[in-house]
């Protein structure tokens, strides 16, 4: 590979890696940021005030405009598996730098 070329490559490495680096520290922030609220939604989700909203929808207690998607049965607890699965990459990834 030629001198010019090989920079050319590495360079696009170094911002290709520079632009996944800074989104995934944006991501992390913002996740971070979030991490006491999706805590209250998990205990929510585990509580019996829950139930008692999720009961009261089935009864059709509540307004039908409003937005419920938190008290569907998978909704939550298919987020919360997916922030467990996202915590198993991470450790993952994190532990294959670790040596």
């Amino acid at each position: 590979m030629k001198q010019v070329d090989r920079i050319r490559k590495m360079e696009s490495i170094m911002d290709n890696a520079k632009a996944a680096i800074d989104r995934l520290d944006g991501a992390l922030e913002e996740y971070n940021a979030l991490k006491k609220d999706i805590d209250k939604l998990a205990a929510y989700y585990e509580s019996q005030q829950w139930l008692k909203d999720f009961t009261d929808d089935e009864k059709g207690k509540l307004p039908t405009d409003l937005k419920r998607g938190v008290l569907s049965e998978d909704g939550v607890y298919d987020l919360l598996e997916d922030e467990r699965e996202l915590i198993g990459k991470l450790l993952k990834t994190v532990n294959g730098y670790i040596k």
